[in-house]
């Protein structure tokens, strides 16, 4: 009974060897047909893990929902670099600021040189009233000789020529003056102005008189009627009005140096008594005006 059961037991073995080799294998198809992943026994449905991320690959993921992010960039990966509508605005605004800062260096620079310039002339021109103080010369009329003016012609055009004498007095007691050109004299009579001409140049030592003659001329004057007739009743009376300005640049000496270029302004008024050259001076007052800075 052994023996037979060992014969039996033994076919079945190969029965069985043979079955589960000819046992036909079946595929379990994955969705996007790859055939080469390994099938895992433990994937539940028959569906391995490269099956699952295939599918959750192909399914729409839905979109977040609203609301404010904040996205943290690492320092070193941010770019200093402009939009493109903007580079060029960024370009020229790069450019500008050197320039900026060479005009206000300089501007700076000019006013810090202007305001020194101007401490310094203050202060020179304080120290030259305080030691030797200047003082404004003083003018006066002493003769006239008047021409050109016929009040007996049947034309009222006229053509003076006035000589004046002027004595000018510096009294200073240490500064000399010095008188340039650019000078201007004008004489009027009742606000018609009757010639013009320039004021005598010259060099004045301290507390000196000097007397100089200007010559005043006029040319083709046109003088209305009641004009000519109130000269002529001034003439009558021995007393013509006149009224003589001069503008006169100048500058103080003190040894050999001389000083920066002032003007004076005299306004004088005169009378004398007849219109020709041997006319006689019967009163005359001027004023000199202040020193002006040019």
């Amino acid at each position: 009974m052994a023996g037979d059961g060992g014969t039996q037991r033994s076919p079945k073995n190969i029965d069985l060897f043979i079955a589960d080799k000819n046992i036909p294998k079946t595929k379990h198809l994955s969705i996007d047909t790859n055939d080469s992943v390994p099938h895992s026994p433990r994937s539940s449905g028959g569906f391995t893990n490269a099956s699952r991320l295939s599918v959750d690959s192909q399914i729409p993921k839905p979109p977040p929902p609203p609301g404010t992010y904040l996205v943290q960039i690492p320092r070193e990966q941010i770019y200093r670099v402009p939009p493109p509508e903007n580079a060029r605005r960024y370009e020229d605004l790069s450019r500008r600021k050197p320039n900026r800062s060479a005009c206000r260096r300089c501007c700076c620079y000019s006013l810090t040189v202007l305001l020194v310039l101007v401490t310094l002339a203050a202060v020179l021109v304080g120290i030259f009233f305080l030691v030797f103080r200047p003082h404004k010369p003083m003018f006066s009329v002493s003769g006239v000789s008047v021409a050109g003016i016929n009040l007996t012609s049947s034309t009222s055009l006229i053509s003076p020529l006035v000589e004046v004498k002027v004595r000018s007095e510096n009294v200073n007691e240490k500064l000399g003056l010095i008188y340039g050109g650019g000078s201007a004299a004008e004489i009027f009579y009742d606000g018609v102005k009757l010639g013009d001409g320039e004021f005598t140049a010259f060099d004045q030592p301290p507390e000196n008189v000097t007397l100089t003659v200007t010559t005043l001329r006029g040319s083709r004057i046109q003088l209305t009627s009641s004009t000519v007739e109130d000269l002529k009743e001034s003439e009558k009376k021995g007393k013509v009005p006149f009224d003589l300005r001069v503008k006169a640049p100048f500058k103080f000496k003190v040894g050999v140096v001389t000083m920066w270029t002032m003007a004076v302004t005299v306004d004088c008024k005169l009378k004398v008594d007849k219109l020709t050259s041997s006319a006689t001076v019967i009163t005359e007052n001027c004023v000199t005006e202040g020193i002006i800075l040019l």
